[in-house]
């Protein structure tokens, strides 16, 4: 990994990283300007110097992702018809790679999905979270409707959620744990581990009503279940963070509507800032200093408190609900980081818009501490072709090459 004092510079049309030598007694700042080793950057690199505001060829190349439906649309406008999911689109397009190490903190087991009634035009199902609810067969990215949730009360907690909620539950790692971590070590691209969720998932389990209704009804249960869900957490990633050199964490939460937060900026700061500073806290204590939070909607009211908190990359800021990128670092400055902001609905109104947007956001890519792509996963009403030509905008606008392992990936696919 380069260190703060790598550099970057242009050399026969391509972009080398010169590490500077390793420092000892004898080294002088004037070794500190001799090229000692011509490097290509690769994807680790290039995403660990964006994210602390060093030098860097050019932005990593990433997106979002694709809703369900999107796929059989573009299928029709251009798209082959093995890009499918989101893994494979990732790769024909050729973004560049970031994984996590698959540590689980979530329910172990889930509920098992099954449908309970089948009608002409919808189901009705029990899903992951346990809940009950109706799913329209007209399209697979619709909002089920829920009829009923598994988490009601503190019997519910205790019986039903705290057990699947055990930190020492074995298959929460990997079963080629030592395997991957061999090749891990020698990974050209960033690595991190998922923290969970604190309110988020309480939504999803309570519904969200129910859940309002808690904090006010009994407080003590969301506290309990808060603070469950943050030693489980710290106790889970344990042997990750210690055993593997992780370069960002990331939590989800998905608690704010359009026009603000699901809970006031007061109970958000009493029940959830304490937590997150101990996680993060943690977390630094690793060496991993890049913690993003998955956010959903206008989440102005919240930032200052996450920033805190020690979670300081906001993503994917949905501009149309309100939350822009450049109006946060404006806000708060380096100190918060980002990923997202580019507004989806810009893509659906054609290619001068698209110009627009990209221009509006160039300076705080050449900030520094930004990663942008689409604020959410590309819905289908965007037509492929003008998708294609985000994509060229965009990569032009921030030097980003042309990748060519998109176009290996799809002759593969094509020749196999």
């Amino acid at each position: 990994m380069p260190s703060i004092g790598a550099w970057f510079h242009r050399y026969t049309g391509q972009v080398v990283l010169h590490r500077p030598p390793a420092h000892n007694q004898n080294t002088t700042s004037a070794d500190y300007h001799t090229p000692q080793e011509e490097h290509i950057v690769n994807d680790r690199e290039r995403w660990v110097a964006t994210m602390h505001y060093q030098p860097v060829d050019h932005v990593p190349d990433e997106e979002f992702g694709y809703w369900k439906d999107t796929f059989p649309i573009w299928h029709k406008q251009g798209l082959p018809t093995y890009v499918t999911n989101n893994k494979n689109a990732d790769r024909y397009f050729g973004f560049a790679r970031r994984e996590s190490v698959g540590v689980n903190v979530f329910l172990k087991p889930r509920f098992r999905q099954r449908v309970i009634e089948d009608e002409a035009d919808h189901q009705i199902i029990i899903n992951t979270d346990g809940a009950r609810a109706i799913v329209h067969k007209s399209g697979a990215s619709s909002i089920p409707h829920f009829l009923e949730f598994a988490l009601k009360n503190r019997q519910d907690w205790e019986t039903t959620f705290k057990p699947r909620l055990n930190p020492k539950t074995p298959t929460r790692y990997p079963a080629d744990w030592e395997e991957r971590k061999k090749e891990w070590a020698t990974r050209d691209y960033p690595l991190g581990v998922y923290c969970g969720s604190l309110y988020g998932w309480i939504r999803d389990w309570m519904g969200f009503e129910n859940a309002a209704m808690c904090f006010y009804d009994d407080p003590d249960l969301i506290e309990e279940m808060m603070e469950h869900l943050t030693n489980l957490t710290l106790t889970v990633i344990e042997r990750a963070v210690k055993e593997v050199k992780l370069d960002f964490a990331a939590m989800w939460e998905d608690m704010a509507f359009n026009n603000g937060p699901m809970i006031s900026p007061t109970l958000f700061r009493r029940f959830m800032v304490p937590r997150y500073k101990r996680i993060t806290a943690f977390l630094k204590q690793h060496g991993i200093d890049v913690v993003y939070l998955d956010c959903d909607g206008n989440i102005n009211q919240l930032v200052e408190g996450w920033l805190e908190a020690g979670v300081n990359c906001m993503f994917p800021v949905e501009v149309r609900a309100g939350t822009d990128p450049v109006e946060l670092r404006r806000r708060y400055g380096r100190q918060c980081l980002l990923m997202g902001g580019v507004d989806k609905m810009r893509l659906r109104e054609g290619r001068a818009a698209i110009r627009k947007e990209i221009a509006r956001i160039e300076n705080l890519v050449a900030d520094g501490g930004y990663i942008p792509h689409v604020d959410h996963r590309c819905p289908p009403d965007v037509p492929y072709q003008d998708y294609l030509y985000y994509l060229e905008v965009k990569r032009a606008a921030f030097g980003i090459p042309t990748p060519e392992r998109g176009k290996k990936w799809a002759k593969n696919r094509e020749e196999g």
